[in-house]
């Protein structure tokens, strides 16, 4: 039994990385009406969702932060702690989960649903290559969109914490501000940037892998969803712990 499972998950990295190197191999036949839909798909239908989620985790952020360091370090600190947080670690991390369950899972099902319906098979009985054309726009996008969109997050996120700071802790913008700019290091920037191409990269590889390779059926569909969104999620939780004890270890 553990046997047979050990061989299914060699079996299945061994069809993943093969995926990911035929689709590269299209990089010459770039499908550039195919890559502008998705780039649109991830970037411009993403932002209003990751610019909510942002927004409410930057104001949250802040009434926590100053609930824990009340009485322990002055509140003029707050924009550091917050901005810290937000660049190296919540904006990467939720912006990569919102396209996991978004964007991740339409792919999966997508894809899926032309596996089950023959229409994959079909374009390779008229010689077209799925993996050029089909998984390699999608792996691109995602990969380009995602660290823009966790810059995005970053600025919705501070934004809104330095509003409810104004607002609610009676912390004026020039204080937190300030404090943010004096702690700010361009690692803290670029390690959310790299994080943001990794997890892109993550999560349309996996949810285009889950979806070529779904069972038959209304269920199979189903099942390669969820098991694009749940892989999807685990990894970008994975590497986001390797590349932080790589950067800041």
């Amino acid at each position: 039994m553990v046997i047979a499972r050990i061989r299914d998950v060699i079996r299945n990295l061994g069809a993943y990385f093969l995926m990911v190197y035929y689709s590269f191999s299209g990089i010459k036949v770039l499908r550039r009406q195919e890559i502008f839909r998705q780039l649109e798909f991830f970037a411009i239908s993403s932002l209003f969702i990751v610019a909510l989620a942002a927004s409410f985790t930057g104001m949250v952020t802040s009434i926590q932060s100053a609930y824990q360091i009340r009485g322990l370090l002055p509140l003029d600190l707050l924009g550091a702690g917050v901005g810290k947080m937000i660049t190296i670690e919540l904006g990467p991390v939720l912006t990569a989960l919102i396209l996991a369950g978004r964007a991740g899972a339409a792919m999966a099902s997508e894809l899926a649903t032309m596996k089950v319906t023959e229409q994959l098979d079909a374009m390779e009985v008229m010689g077209i290559d799925p993996y050029k054309y089909m998984v390699f726009p999608r792996i691109l996008s995602g990969t380009f969109v995602t660290p823009l969109l966790v810059v995005f997050a970053n600025f919705m996120a501070i934004l809104s914490s330095s509003l409810i700071s104004r607002l609610m802790l009676g912390l004026d913008f020039s204080v937190f501000f300030r404090s943010f700019l004096d702690y700010f290091y361009v690692k803290d920037f670029t390690g959310g940037i790299l994080k943001g191409i990794v997890f892109g990269f993550v999560i349309t590889s996996i949810s285009c892998f889950m979806g070529l390779n779904s069972r038959e059926g209304a269920r199979g569909v189903g099942v390669s969803t969820m098991r694009a969104v749940i892989y999807s999620s685990v990894f970008v939780l994975l590497f986001d712990y390797v590349i932080g004890s790589i950067l800041y270890g």
